[in-house]
């Protein structure tokens, strides 16, 4: 009976690990670019009594055996890269990717982060920033002056001036995606760098050859949250983390019976 108090033990802390992942999604419902999380649980280590396969005889072996499991407990809880639908917008800054990749954005220790959420502005300076002020990478500038500004599906950046009839290219927008995005790690804000999971970036024009989706200026990608099915699994962990709570209610009452019958 301690092998049942500690497995719905197990149960219940990996049932509160889904709930709080849960609420993490739900919490970011609205958030520009975020993917949601989905937890994912494996069993634990058994206890065998009788080994399958071993012999029972000369010619014989037992087919099952007799093992007990010691309970469960979350084992990632991996990134769902679906893409979020599309939100239209009056900015002309922001973007959205039809597709692979990420944008890749300059953080103050110079180092890259990659990110879904293309809600772009201008700093003082004209440079094309994210919402933290770090700079889109390669680092486009736009003129004071501008007018108007267009992004090409393939990422080409330009703009108007002035009495001007002719457009002035601003920069091109590169996209990099990875072998394995799902093994990014998450800094927040949006943000994401590169592991030995994940693999390398690998960059190019979006549309390109690479398999980088197109550009769309104007929208933005909203949350790929989906609050139906998140209250559906918040339920189900609820109910999961009840059965665990019970199963050492029912333990525990055999351990007063022992106790009892000791008296």
């Amino acid at each position: 009976m301690i092998r049942a108090l500690y497995s719905a033990g197990s149960g219940m802390n990996a049932q509160q690990m889904s709930i709080d992942n849960i609420a993490h999604n739900l919490a970011n419902a609205s958030t520009v670019g975020f993917k949601a999380r989905r937890t994912q649980f494996q069993d634990l280590l058994y206890q065998s009594f009788l080994q399958p396969g071993a012999a029972s005889s000369a010619q014989t072996v037992i087919p099952s055996g007799l093992q007990l499991g010691l309970g469960a407990r979350p084992s990632a809880n991996s990134i769902i890269l679906m893409q979020g639908s599309f939100q239209q917008t009056s900015n002309p800054l922001d973007l959205v990717i039809a597709g692979n990749g990420f944008f890749q954005i300059r953080k103050p220790d110079g180092t890259t982060a990659y990110t879904r959420a293309g809600n772009f502005q201008l700093d003082r300076d004209g440079n094309v920033v994210n919402a933290q002020g770090y700079s889109l990478e390669p680092q486009i500038t736009i003129n004071a002056q501008a007018q108007s500004i267009t992004v090409g599906g393939d990422g080409t950046v330009s703009y108007t001036l002035p009495s001007q009839a002719a457009s002035q290219v601003a920069g091109q927008i590169q996209l990099a995606n990875f072998t394995n995005p799902g093994g990014l790690n998450s800094l927040g804000n949006g943000l994401f760098m590169p592991t030995d999971a994940s693999g390398d970036a690998t960059v190019g024009n979006p549309g390109g050859q690479e398999g980088m989706g197109a550009l769309q200026q104007g929208y933005v990608e909203a949350s790929n949250v989906s609050v139906v099915e998140e209250f559906i699994n918040m339920i189900v962990s609820q109910r999961a983390y009840e059965a665990n709570t019970k199963v050492a209610k029912a333990a525990d009452e055999m351990y007063q019976q022992v106790n009892n019958v000791i008296q």
